[in-house]
This record gives structure tokens, sequence and C-alpha cells, in this order.
């Protein structure tokens, strides 16, 4: 997973109104291992970075909140979380970015076990705040990632868990 060009992404994202009350569309794709809704008129976007899975804007203008729900294979090695936000960690200071942990917990999401943080992060562009999950499945890994302002994270948060709830592998 290729942090650089994720945080790029975020960056340029987070800075369109999130919606009050909103309807979740499911979304399925033969290529994606899981299944998943989204509120209704977010936009599906590629950064073209190589990466499986879907990223999504809460709208087309600045600021967006910024959702991406990633996969990799693990080719048959065992994975290790600890290691997987390490190198998390180092690749978004390799940007010269500053990334501080908030908090740090274990989750569970359509029955996968994994890990999930949430850190600030300052950019000379401002400050973001993030919110991701790493889940250790069968044949893959998961990397679910949400992307925002600190002012709009804790509603942007909500909608997170809602379409976190609704992912089913």
């Amino acid at each position: 997973m290729k942090v650089p060009r994720i945080l790029l992404a975020s960056a340029l994202a987070a800075f369109v109104p999130l919606a009050g009350a909103q309807t979740l569309i499911k979304f399925s794709d033969p290529k994606l291992p899981f299944s998943v809704s989204y509120p209704q008129g977010w936009v599906g976007i590629d950064f073209k970075d190589d990466t499986n899975g879907v990223s999504l804007l809460s709208g087309k203008t600045k600021p967006a909140t910024l959702v991406r729900l990633l996969f990799a294979s693990k080719g048959g090695r065992t994975v290790n979380l600890a290691t997987e936000y390490q190198n998390f960690e180092s690749g978004i200071k390799t940007t010269g970015a500053t990334i501080k942990l908030l908090s740090s917990k274990a989750a569970s999401y359509g029955g996968v076990s994994g890990q999930e943080r949430e850190y600030a992060l300052t950019l000379k562009e401002g400050q973001l705040r993030l919110r991701v999950w790493y889940g250790n499945g069968a044949k893959n890994i998961y990397s679910f990632q949400l992307t925002d302002t600190p002012a709009r994270y804790a509603a942007a948060s909500a909608t997170f868990s809602k379409i976190l709830n609704s992912v089913r592998f």
C-alpha cells in the first residue's frame, strides 16, 4: 500500500460539505473481496496510485471527506498489524508531514478482526484527522481510511462508522 500517494490524495481532498441524514447505497464489484454501502451523492475517485479497492469523496469540491477502502493480497505471508502501522506512519513522515497517534483499539468489521487508530496529521497545507483500520483477513490485508479536517472530523467519523458497519466480506 503506497502511503505517500494516499497522503497526497488525503491532503487534496479534505480541504464538500458532509451531508446530514444520509441514505446509504450498496456497492459491490466482482473485483472486490467485499461489498460496502456509502452515502448517496458521494463520488468515486481514481487516484491512479495502483492500489486495489475503492476511494470515495463526499463531493466534488473542497472541503471533502475522503474514504479509501483498500486491500492487498497477503500472498501466503503472515501479517503483523503493528508492522503495517509502523510502515504507514513511516511513509507519512517521509513526506515531511508530522503524525501524532491519538487513539488505538482492537476493532472488527464484517467478521474480520483488526486494529483501528486515529491520528492528527500536520502538513504545510494545514491539519487533517485520520482514522485507519487495518484488518487481517484470511487472504487479504485491508486498509480502510477516513481523512477530513479537524472541524469536520466528528461528523465524518460517524459516517465512516456507518460505512464500516456495512462492510461484508
